[in-house]
C-alpha cells in the first residue's frame, strides 16, 4: 500500500478521525474532524475561524489525528497521522463541499459558510495498523518532503540464535532462518517481549 492509498482509505473509508493539537500550555487537546479529500499533496479538512481549533492550528502549524474504522478491536483498521498544516482559505471550500454534500445542512447558505476555512495537512508521517489480519499488519509511510519513520525493535549480530525471544512473541514474527534473528516489522506489535528476555542484549530499539 502506498501513502496515498493509506490517507485515501483514511478520507474515504474511515473519514471521521479524533485530531490533537495543543493549548497555550502545550497540553493536549482532542477534537473530532472530517477529512473531507485526499490526493498526493496531503489532507484536507474544514474548521471555522471562531474555534479554538482553528487558534491552535495557526499557532502550532501541526496535528496528529488517527482514525479507526472496524466493529470491534479485532476487525479494527486504524491509521494515525502526524505532520504540517497550513491554511489554504476558501479557495478549496467549494470543492470540499461538493465531495462532502452533508456540510450544506450544517452551514446551508453563503453566509452562513462566511467563518469556514480550509486546512491541509500537506507534509508528514503515518502508520497503517491493522489488527484483522493474522499475523497483524502494519505499515509506515509518509508523504510531502518528510522521511518515512522507521521506528521498531532490530534484533542485531549479538544475536546467538538461542530462541528466548521466539517464545515471548505474541505474533510469531521473528525469522531464525538465518543468525542473526531477523524481526518482521510488518507484523511486529511493539511490544518489546524481545529487548527485555534477550540474554546477550542484541536486541535494540531504533526510530
Amino acid at each position: 500500500m502506498t501513502a496515498l492509498e493509506a490517507l485515501k482509505y483514511l478520507q474515504q473509508e474511515i473519514h471521521i478521525t479524533v485530531a490533537a493539537t495543543t493549548d497555550k500550555d502545550g497540553l493536549p487537546v482532542t477534537c473530532a474532524i472530517d477529512m473531507m479529500d485526499a490526493d498526493e499533496n496531503g489532507l484536507y479538512f474544514i474548521t471555522a475561524k471562531g474555534k479554538s481549533f482553528y487558534e491552535r492550528l495557526k499557532k502550532d502549524g501541526y496535528m496528529a489525528l488517527t482514525g479507526i474504522k472496524g466493529e470491534d478491536t479485532m476487525s479494527c483498521t486504524a491509521i494515525s497521522v502526524r505532520g504540517k498544516v497550513k491554511e489554504l482559505g476558501k479557495d478549496f471550500l467549494a470543492r470540499l463541499f461538493d465531495k462532502n454534500p452533508y456540510m450544506r445542512e450544517i452551514y446551508p447558505t453563503a453566509e452562513s459558510q462566511r467563518a469556514l476555512t480550509v486546512f491541509m495537512l500537506y507534509e508528514g508521517n503515518g502508520e497503517w495498523f491493522d489488527l484483522s489480519k493474522k499475523p497483524i499488519e502494519r505499515f509506515n509511510f509518509s508523504f510531502g518532503q518528510a522521511k518515512t519513520g522507521t521506528g521498531g525493535y532490530f534484533i542485531t549480530d549479538a544475536c546467538v540464535g538461542c530462541h528466548a525471544c521466539e517464545a515471548v512473541c505474541p505474533q510469531g514474527c521473528i525469522d531464525f532462518t538465518s543468525i542473526p534473528a531477523a524481526i518482521q516489522q510488518e507484523h511486529c506489535l511493539h511490544c518489546g517481549n524481545c529487548i527485555e528476555i534477550c540474554p546477550q542484549k542484541a536486541v535494540i530499539w531504533e526510530g
